[in-house]
């Protein structure tokens, strides 16, 4: 998704700028100041080790310019376009020092990010030629939501919640606690605004009758429910709410799942077990 516009830089700034703090510690790169004598000037490339959908450039180029605003900064690869080994995904360019000090920062945000980012375009591409889109959830690393969700949306996936207040999403528990579908349906057509989205969690088909009866929820999330039961509930549901697949959602399951004709898939791995991808600095 090569046409997304980037994020504003005051929202990421202070998240580039919290990391360089922790790395820098009390007395900044005592390595660098000690052995690289002052007024060296390199070029320096961003290089994909292996193939992937890039994600975090954005952010990587703030850690250069915090660290140095006088470093030229030339991006080869945009967030959200892919890239094969030996690619140069960007250009850094200036005080050797100053590139050194930034470099791991970078290279964090740009490595877990095109992680995410490459996970999820794994997940869209099994999805092909049915409805279904992919999407993440909150399981995420604390502080990083908005960013590893904007990964989410360069690997062509879509985005769920990004906090509490978005929407009202009834899970299992709060069903427990209010004493049952209808009475927790009947609490939010009493309460909530006519702005806000519903979802409600069910993870029997009997539920979903009993949702669908009562009314009130705009979507329905299907958790850990077989393929066949899938099935049966898009047949039961006829468009009424959107629906949501959940649970144990593999990579090798997707294709299976998206051919049942729900709307969502919601995959928690795209954030909670990407893997890091492997990029370098080399000079």
């Amino acid at each position: 998704m090569t046409d997304m516009p980037p994020l504003p830089e005051m929202i990421l700034e202070p998240l580039v700028r919290a990391a360089l703090t922790e790395d820098l510690g009390t007395y900044g790169d005592i390595t660098t100041r000690t052995v690289i004598p002052a007024g060296t000037h390199y070029r320096a490339r961003i290089v994909a080790r292996e193939a992937g959908i890039a994600s975090g450039m954005q952010l990587a180029a703030i850690a250069f310019r915090l660290i140095d605003p006088s470093l030229v900064w030339r991006l080869h690869h945009s967030d959200g376009s892919p890239f094969q080994p030996g690619d140069t995904l960007a250009e850094i360019e200036g005080e050797a020092a100053s590139i050194l000090s930034a470099e791991r920062v970078a290279l964090n945000f740009a490595g877990r990010l095109s992680g995410i980012a490459t996970q999820t375009a794994a997940f869209v591409a099994e999805t092909a030629g049915t409805r279904a889109r992919i999407t993440c959830t909150r399981k995420t690393t604390p502080g990083l939501r908005l960013v590893e969700k904007q990964a989410v949306l360069h690997g062509g996936g879509f985005n769920h919640r990004f906090s509490l207040s978005d929407a009202i999403l009834i899970k299992d528990n709060h069903i427990a606690a209010a004493g049952g579908i209808r009475p927790v349906l009947q609490a939010v057509k009493a309460r909530a605004s006519h702005m806000m989205r519903v979802e409600i969690e069910v993870d029997r088909l009997d539920q979903l009758a009993e949702v669908l009866d009562e009314g009130g929820a705009d979507v329905v999330l299907l958790d850990n429910m077989r393929t066949e039961d899938l099935r049966e509930a898009v047949v039961m549901a006829q468009g009424r709410v959107v629906l949501e697949a959940s649970g144990n959602m593999r990579l090798a399951r997707i294709a299976e799942v998206a051919t049942t004709g729900v709307d969502y898939i919601s995959v928690g791995a795209l954030t909670h077990s990407a893997r890091t991808l492997d990029l370098g600095l080399d000079f």
